[in-house]
């Protein structure tokens, strides 16, 4: 059984984000970047499901800039067993739908059983990815898992819904989105980085998987959330109304 895990260079989540001065995005310029963590407890999970004996090939996918294949050796340091990086100009926005048919291209051409990735990226938050790629392939999904396990050709999904929690059963291919709560990542290790090294790394291009990246979407501006008031002191729940209600105006 073969899984594809595909995986995001993003800021690093201990960085604070600056946007640039012209607002048209945020400034990357020597920052320290890594994967994003729920596509780490992605990897996690797929490595861990091959150490149970359910899973025997781990792939990692990245879709980027040449420098994300520092993020897919991390992947196999985690212990993926080889990586795909379909690279792209830097000038070029990779967005949720462009990525999707990428990793579609590339579940046609690999055939695994399961896609895990993160719910979503600690950059843009859009929590789309892995919804566009199971209806792109016409696969079933469990988003937002918390808990998985493989079991003949289904696989049972426990999902963090608003109400709690959520058990479904998916017929196998299927796509699965990681939440935080499904594993605590593994502590990289020198050696497995050293034996990452060494493992199998392809590069192609959108154009070699008949996808056009073209941007949908244009970004107009970026600017920082206003800075919060400091808080005041009521004497009573009176005063406190008032406030809401002429001050804040929110009821």
């Amino acid at each position: 059984m073969k899984v594809l895990v595909p995986v995001k260079r993003v800021v690093d989540y201990n960085v604070k984000v600056r946007v640039k001065s012209d607002g048209t995005g945020v400034d990357i310029a020597n920052v320290k970047m890594s994967m994003n963590p729920f596509d780490e407890i992605a990897v996690e999970e797929a490595v861990r499901l091959k150490e149970k004996g359910a899973v025997t090939e781990v792939i990692a996918v990245s879709c980027g800039v040449t420098q994300c294949q520092e993020t897919l050796r991390t992947a196999m340091a985690i212990g993926a067993d080889r990586a795909i990086l379909v690279e792209t100009p830097a000038d070029v926005e990779l967005q949720p739908l462009a990525v999707a048919k990428l990793l579609k291209a590339l579940v046609d051409k690999e055939g695994p059983s399961l896609v895990i990735l993160g719910k979503q990226a600690i950059d843009d938050d859009c929590n789309q990815t892995g919804q566009m790629l199971a209806a792109l392939a016409g696969l079933p999904q469990g988003t937002f898992a918390s808990k998985v396990e493989v079991a003949g050709d289904k696989v049972i999904v426990t999902r963090e819904v608003d109400g709690g929690l959520e058990t479904v059963s998916l017929s196998l291919p299927a796509v699965i989105t990681t939440d935080l709560r499904l594993n605590e990542p593994r502590y990289v290790t020198l050696p497995n980085i050293m034996k990452a090294k060494k493992k199998q790394l392809d590069i192609v291009k959108p154009a070699d998987l008949g996808v056009d990246v073209t941007p949908r979407i244009k970004t107009l501006k970026v600017s920082e959330p206003p800075k919060r008031g400091a808080g005041v002191k009521v004497p009573d729940v009176a005063t406190l109304v008032t406030k809401l209600k002429t001050e804040a105006k929110v009821i």
